[in-house]
Parts: C-alpha cells; sequence; structure tokens
C-alpha cells in the first residue's frame, strides 16, 4: 500500500501542544508578545473576497518590503519567500546539496537538517561539538562535504558563532558549494551574517517571521542570497508548489516589515529577560549556556533533565527536554515574559530543594 521510500522517514517532532490544562508555553521557542499593531489593521481592513484569487505566485511586494527592512545592499532579487523557514529549508536542501558527498551540520542543532537529508536521499555527517558547545569550525573544514549547514545562534544551546568565524568558514570553503547560515534567532543577538553576501556568492542565509515577529501561527520565512542561487530556488518551487505565501500573509508581513521599531523594543525586552533570567539561575547554582537567543539551555549537577522537565510541567510549565546523548542533562527553556520567568524561577528553586 505504501511506498518504499515512506518506511525511510522519521519525521520531525515539534514542542508538545498538550490540551489537557491551561500551561505557561516555554518550549516551542514562540515569541511572548504579539505582532505589530500594523498587522491588526491589515487584519481589520481585509477584505475576504481577495480569497478567491491566487496570491502573487513571488510575493514581490513582500520581498521589497522585506529588502527596504534589512538594508545592507540586499535587493528584492536576492531574496525568496516561503511557508515558513522551514518550506525555504526544504527548496534550499532540495536545490543545493548532493548525494554524491554528505552534508555537514554540528551534532546538537536544529533537527529538521536530518529528516530534510533522509526525505532528499542526502547523505549527511554530524560534527560533534566542541566541549563548551561552540561549533568545531576546523571539524566542518575538512573538504569532503557537499555543503554545509548551522544554526547561528545554535539551537538548541543559543551560542552565537561571531561573524569573523564565519568569515573563516567562507573562506576555507569551496566556492562553488553552498554554506547555509540559518538565522532564526539572530535578531535576539549578535550579528547577521547579511554584510557577507557582498563577498560570498555561495552564502545562503535564513530567517524566520515565527520568533522575532510574532508569527508562528503564520508561516512566514525567507531567504537572503545572490540573485541566482535565489532564482534556482524559485526554480525548485515552481516545480513543487507554485503558491507558497497566501495572500494574507503577504500582506501582514509588508506591515510587519515597515514596523521594525516595534519588533526592535520586544526583541530587547526578550533579550533583557533572558540575561536577567540567566543571572538568577546561575547564581542559584545552575550551569546556563551563553545565550544569544530567545532560550537558555540549563542543566543542574546531580539533576536528570528529564526529571527537571517532568517536575515543571507538572507545575503548570512546559519547557523542551531533547533524549539524547551529551545533551539529556539539559532543558530548553523559551523566554517568556518577566512575570512567567519569575514563576518558573521559583519552581526551579523548588526542585533543588
Amino acid at each position: 500500500m505504501f511506498a518504499k521510500r515512506f518506511s525511510d522517514l522519521n519525521p520531525y517532532i515539534p514542542g508538545e501542544q498538550p490540551k489537557d490544562r491551561v500551561y505557561i508555553k516555554l518550549n516551542a521557542n514562540e515569541n511572548p508578545y504579539p505582532p505589530s499593531p500594523e498587522v491588526d489593521k491589515v487584519l481589520k481592513e481585509f477584505n475576504a473576497d481577495q480569497f478567491r484569487l491566487y496570491p502573487d505566485p513571488d510575493s514581490n511586494e513582500l520581498r521589497n518590503a522585506i529588502a527596504g527592512m534589512l538594508g545592507n545592499g540586499v535587493t528584492s532579487e536576492m531574496v525568496f519567500a516561503g511557508n515558513g523557514s522551514d518550506e525555504v529549508l526544504s527548496f534550499v536542501f532540495y536545490t543545493f546539496f548532493d548525494d554524491d558527498a554528505p552534508l555537514y551540520f554540528p551534532e546538537h542543532t536544529y533537527s529538521f537538517y536530518p529528516v530534510y537529508s533522509d526525505y532528499y536521499g542526502i547523505p549527511y555527517k554530524k560534527i560533534p561539538l566542541k566541549k563548551d558547545f561552540s561549533i568545531d569550525i576546523s571539524a566542518m573544514l575538512d573538504g569532503r562535504s557537499s555543503g554545509i549547514i548551522f544554526a547561528n545562534p545554535n539551537a538548541p544551546t543559543g551560542i552565537y558563532m561571531p561573524l569573523s568565524d564565519i568569515r573563516s568558514i567562507l573562506d576555507s570553503y569551496p566556492a562553488d558549494r553552498v554554506v547555509v547560515v540559518d538565522e532564526a534567532y539572530i535578531d535576539f543577538g549578535g550579528e547577521s551574517a547579511i554584510p557577507l553576501l557582498k563577498e560570498y556568492k555561495n552564502l545562503v542565509i535564513i530567517r524566520t517571521f515565527s520568533k522575532s515577529f510574532c508569527f508562528a501561527g503564520a508561516r512566514l520565512g525567507f531567504m537572503i542570497a545572490n540573485p541566482e542561487l535565489v532564482d534556482a530556488v524559485f526554480t525548485t518551487k515552481n516545480s513543487f508548489n507554485h503558491f507558497p505565501v497566501d495572500a494574507l500573509t503577504q500582506k501582514i508581513g509588508v506591515a510587519s516589515c515597515g514596523d521594525s521599531k516595534y519588533y526592535k523594543e520586544i526583541c530587547n525586552k526578550i533579550s533583557k529577560t533572558r540575561d536577567d533570567f540567566s543571572s538568577q539561575l546561575r547564581d542559584a547554582g545552575w550551569e546556563v549556556l551563553p545565550s544569544m537567543a530567545n532560550f537558555v539551555f540549563v542543566r543542574k549537577e546531580g539533576l536528570d533533565g528529564e526529571k527537571i522537565y517532568n517536575a515543571v510541567k507538572s507545575r503548570g510549565i512546559l519547557i523542551r527536554y531533547f533524549n539524547k546523548p551529551g545533551i539529556s542533562d539539559y532543558v530548553r527553556i523559551t523566554i517568556g515574559k518577566p512575570e512567567d520567568m519569575k514563576t518558573l524561577f521559583e519552581i526551579m528553586q523548588g526542585i533543588v530543594s
């Protein structure tokens, strides 16, 4: 009944969404604040009659708005928009990574990378992180890969790779193979690799509206790269799904790009809450990896990560536990509003005592 390839699928497992009670959700890296008021205006003024018609298949107005928001010499021809960054990643995997050599990515990173590799029959190699959980650049550059992809800041660690290291990778990597930097969390700290696009034609940057733009429920992501690479991804998209971004999402995306000041303010709030919460945990004896994302990766010596997760969940808060060798002692905690983090800290103190 089923195709042979179906039996080889290993689906991505998202953060749980239980319905048994009301939880404070700090497990899926969702933004605790609402989208810009400009989005509300679009929603109130949107004429549902527009749903009769297909949307712009190339999202041209949205791509112009994204380019204008990003600056740094980015033009609309350098932008591709898709139905969430996961779909954009899917097109990128299909377009640039082949089966003649393995794709390289860190051992602990976004868990959709091996899923897409398996889906498209792309061999891959997981590169172990260093002892401090930073990415081992030298191991990524042994010359035997068909491409490189990593998240920056990385997930689930939250550790940021400075732009100088990304430049070192690009300087050492073959120019005819693509390096993908997944910047899903870059708005919460660190410096984007976008300025490097002027120098490196094989650099691809992935961004999302789900985190810093409060759009997890809307599904909108984009890629920034050399126009030749963007054109190639359009070819893949048009061979798979000609109309990925719906009409309403394109409009609210444009509205969001026009209110970048609002989003910068809430990202700053989240970053401050993250730093305050991290300091509290460290003072209380928890190990907290240095995060530049909207989450923290923490452990307490003598406590198993699963036990921490279960104890917190039983008290009405969801956090994320990864049952994987090397990180099973840790839990990942999304940064919510200050009052959420105060409640969680009190619970974690109670677990220890």
